[in-house]
């Protein structure tokens, strides 16, 4: 892709939170709110020197309701010096809710519902792990965060369909009109929420967007023109370190442990 020029009107930043603690033991995490691994907060820490280096300078975030992202937020905020810019919450950039499969891992599911079932539910577009049951504790209506919402928007589970669905409206309602206003943007949410937000942006096919696998604490910056369309995008940093971060994403997918 072209080079980004990092002082062009229109510039979005999508930034994965760094390594969680139940990523780095491969448990479907979800709406479950666990914090940043020991590296996860030094993947947030270089996310900011890296956007400090190439010049970027966001004035708005936005990010979803759940630690590991407003951690990595603080955190690279912190290494730019801009920790005081606004920032905007919401639960509609939440990584993908996983149902009953939460706080469990690919082994204890594989053993519960079955391998080939398991593949499914983890790298299908629009297949639904089964759903928490109200009375679960898991579930969002337990979590005072999310006690203003209708009960209809609290999903027992979700697919990455869903995922789309029920971000594309804060896209447009929220994240759009401050890219008019603010020259540069930051997202800071979760691999199926900004995969969801790539898809819609870079025109995925359904099939694509299932296989990408976007790196913990890796800038993605893109260059929107005046419809919001990208006229250019890239990843900031090593290309190396930045393929090896994306090759244990997908290995996250297939490990059995």
């Amino acid at each position: 892709m072209a080079t980004v020029n990092p002082h062009s009107p229109g510039t979005l930043i999508l930034l994965r939170h760094g390594e969680s603690t139940w990523n780095l033991e491969n448990l479907f995490t979800g709406w479950t709110d666990v914090p940043l691994s020991e590296h996860g907060v030094d993947e947030a820490r270089a996310a900011g020197r890296l956007m400090k280096q190439a010049g970027l300078r966001p004035s708005v975030v936005h990010e979803s309701l759940l630690l590991r992202a407003i951690q990595s937020t603080r955190l690279a905020l912190d290494e730019m010096g801009l920790a005081w810019i606004p920032v905007r919450r919401s639960w509609r950039l939440n990584e993908r809710h996983y149902g009953a499969l939460q706080g469990l891992n690919k082994a204890q599911t594989s053993e519960m519902f079955g391998e080939e079932k398991v593949k499914i539910w983890r790298r299908s577009y629009d297949v639904r792990p089964p759903d928490l049951e109200v009375s679960d504790e898991r579930h969002p209506s337990h979590d005072p965060r999310y006690a203003g919402l209708p009960p209809e928007l609290l999903p027992a589970a979700e697919c990455l369909k869903d995922v789309v669905e029920r971000m594309l409206p804060y896209w447009y309602d929220a994240i759009v009109p401050d890219l008019r206003s603010h020259p540069c943007v930051l997202v800071s949410a979760h691999g199926n929420s900004l995969r969801a937000l790539a898809m819609h942006l870079d025109g995925l096919s359904e099939k694509e967007v299932v296989e990408l696998n976007i790196p913990t604490g890796v800038p993605r910056v893109y260059e929107l023109d005046a419809e919001m369309r990208p006229k250019a995008w890239r990843y900031l940093g090593d290309p190396a370190e930045i393929e090896r971060r994306a090759a244990a994403v997908k290995a996250q997918a297939s490990r059995s442990t």
